[in-house]
């Protein structure tokens, strides 16, 4: 099985949305990781960074 950018997303979203409910003063931390993630798997769908 390999991991697209359309299984690792939901995956991110669902555990920062965990760890945000755990410890809200990591909202900023967590926003920032996930926008960091995100881009680089969009950016790794178009320049194929990591095959």
């Amino acid at each position: 099985m390999t991991f697209t950018a359309a299984h690792i997303s939901p995956l991110v979203a669902l555990l920062a949305g965990v760890l945000i409910l755990i410890m809200p003063r990591l909202l900023s931390f967590i926003v920032a990781i996930y926008l960091i993630v995100v881009g680089l798997v969009g950016l790794n769908g178009i320049y194929h960074f990591i095959k």
